[in-house]
C-alpha cells in the first residue's frame, strides 16, 4: 500500500530537471523514497530560486535569526499544518517532506518551508450536442463530462485553474479568485460586466463539494517544501451559468478552455487523479 501511494502521489516530484532551472535532482529510486529507509549515498542538490528573495509572501532562510516559525500549527496568518499529520523537523531545523525524498533540498520555487497550501476548483458541465442534448458515450452508456482547464505559462501543461491560499484567506475565496484570474480574466471587462460576472460566480462558488484535501505530487516539491491542496467540484448541471461563459486566459495562463474528460489526459501534477474522483462522483464516462 505504501509503495502504491508513492507511485501515485510522489512521482512527478522526483523526475529529472527541477522546473524553471537547470538543476538536476539526485536520483531517488522508489524503494529509497521513505525517510526510514537507509540511503547513505543520498546527496541531494540544494536549491532555492533567487526570485523568492525579499518577496513579502515568501519565508526567509531557515538560518535567519529572526525567523522562528511555529511548525505544525497556524503561525499567525500562515497555515503551517499539514493534511498528512505532523511532519518531522530535522536536526538542522528543516521540515521534512512527509512522503519522502525528492532529490532536492531547499525551497525550490515554493514560498514556504513545509506545506504550501493551495485550492483547486474543478468546474464541470455536461458535454452537449448542437441541439443541447447530453452526449452519451456508446461504450459506457454514460454522459460525458467537461471541465475548465488552463494551460500553464511556466510548463505549457494543462491543469486545473488553482492557486495559492493567501494568508488569512478562506478556501472558498481562493477558489473564486483563482478561477476569475486564471480562467475568466475578469480584469479585462468593464465595471458593469465585471460586477455582474462576479455576482454570478460568487453564487456559483457557494455550492461546491469538497472531495480531497492532502498532498500534491507537484514537480516543484522538495525535501523541505511541498504542495498541499483542497480540491472541490463545482458542477453546472444544466450549463446555464458558468457553462455558458466564454473562457479567457488570465495572466497566469496561456489558454483556457472546456476540456472533455478522457482517461488518457496528461495533466499537471496529479490533477488527473482529481478529475478521476470527480468522474466517479458524477457517474460520468471514463
Amino acid at each position: 500500500m505504501r509503495n502504491k501511494f508513492i507511485r501515485m502521489m510522489h512521482y512527478k516530484c522526483r523526475q529529472g530537471i527541477y522546473p524553471s532551472s537547470n538543476v538536476k535532482r539526485f536520483e531517488v529510486p522508489e524503494d529509497k523514497v521513505p525517510w526510514n529507509v537507509d540511503y547513505p549515498e543520498y546527496e541531494p542538490v540544494k536549491y532555492t530560486a533567487s526570485v523568492l528573495k525579499g518577496k513579502p509572501w515568501a519565508d526567509p532562510e531557515i538560518e535567519e535569526v529572526s525567523f522562528k516559525p511555529n511548525w505544525n500549527s497556524f503561525d499567525e496568518k500562515v497555515n503551517r499544518k499539514s493534511f498528512t499529520g505532523d511532519y518531522v523537523i530535522n536536526e538542522e531545523g528543516y521540515p521534512l517532506n512527509p512522503v519522502g525524498r525528492t532529490g532536492i533540498i531547499g525551497r525550490g520555487l515554493l514560498g514556504r518551508w513545509g506545506p504550501n497550501h493551495a485550492a483547486d476548483p474543478i468546474v464541470t458541465r455536461w458535454k452537449r450536442n448542437t441541439t443541447g442534448a447530453l452526449e452519451i458515450d456508446k461504450t459506457t452508456d454514460k454522459p460525458i463530462l467537461q471541465f475548465v482547464a488552463i494551460q500553464r505559462r511556466d510548463s505549457g501543461e494543462w491543469a486545473i485553474p488553482g492557486g495559492m491560499v493567501d494568508p488569512g484567506e478562506t478556501i472558498s475565496a481562493t477558489l473564486k479568485r483563482e478561477f476569475m484570474e486564471e480562467a475568466m480574466n475578469s480584469l479585462e471587462k468593464d465595471d458593469i460586466g465585471k460586477e455582474e460576472l462576479e455576482c454570478s460566480i460568487k453564487e456559483f462558488f457557494e455550492k461546491g463539494e469538497e472531495f480531497y484535501e492532502g498532498y500534491v505530487d507537484d514537480p516543484r516539491n522538495t525535501d523541505n517544501a511541498w504542495m498541499e491542496t483542497v480540491a472541490s467540484n463545482f458542477h453546472d448541471e444544466h450549463g446555464s451559468t458558468v457553462g455558458q461563459i466564454t473562457l479567457t486566459a488570465g495572466d497566469d495562463a496561456r489558454n483556457a478552455k472546456w476540456m472533455t474528460v478522457d482517461r488518457n489526459l496528461n495533466l499537471y501534477a496529479n490533477h488527473i487523479e482529481f478529475i478521476k474522483r470527480t468522474v466517479r462522483k458524477r457517474n460520468a464516462h471514463w
